[in-house]
């Protein structure tokens, strides 16, 4: 079990890292778009690559960060019988969403996606905008970061619904446990 926890706190570890570097992508974004829109309206002019990057930050930012969203339990979920479920009962709940949607859905993703990316980086695809950004296959690379980030945090959500549900909540570090109802609000 104690394995297991080490397992599970790496991959925690990892998706906060990734997290932590990816969501300042934000800041970029807000000001690339602002020097986008003063350069129009201001100089009347623009520059199509810096058209495309702002986009492009966008679905870099949000692939990478999805890992780190289940990490912070920020993502949707229907609270209708979560909310005011026990831990015990969260734990059983995640384990089949992890099992039977999650990990699926994780698998289609990659095996859907490979292929596309692969072609895209064998042809170093880049905007098909005019003097646009080079690199497009660099952004579609990040659908695959996308697909591991989550399915690592998956196998994460797993570890600490078995860890629960073996009765060794202890092992769980204390920014993974599940927040009881009163502390939610």
């Amino acid at each position: 079990m104690a394995a297991l926890s080490y397992l599970m706190r790496a991959i925690n570890l990892l998706n906060r890292l990734i997290g932590n570097i990816f969501m300042w992508l934000a800041v970029a974004i807000v000001l690339v778009c602002f020097w986008v829109v003063v350069e129009r309206y201001m100089f009347s002019t623009t520059r199509l690559w810096m058209q495309d990057l702002y986009p492009w930050m966008n679905g870099v930012m949000f692939t990478a960060v999805a890992g780190y969203a289940l990490y912070r339990n920020d993502h949707v979920r229907v609270d209708i019988f979560y909310r005011p479920a026990s831990t015990l009962r969260k734990a059983w709940l995640d384990l089949l969403g992890v099992c039977i949607f999650l990990m699926p859905f994780a698998y289609v993703v990659w095996s859907y996606c490979y292929t596309f990316v692969q072609r895209s980086i064998g042809l170093m695809e880049a905007s098909s905008n005019p003097g646009g950004m080079p690199g497009l296959w660099l952004l579609k690379s990040f659908i695959l970061v996308f697909a591991v980030v989550i399915a690592l945090q998956g196998v994460a959500m797993a570890i600490r619904s078995i860890l629960i549900i073996a009765g060794r909540e202890d092992l769980v570090p204390d920014d993974f446990r599940y927040q009881y109802e009163t502390e939610q609000a």
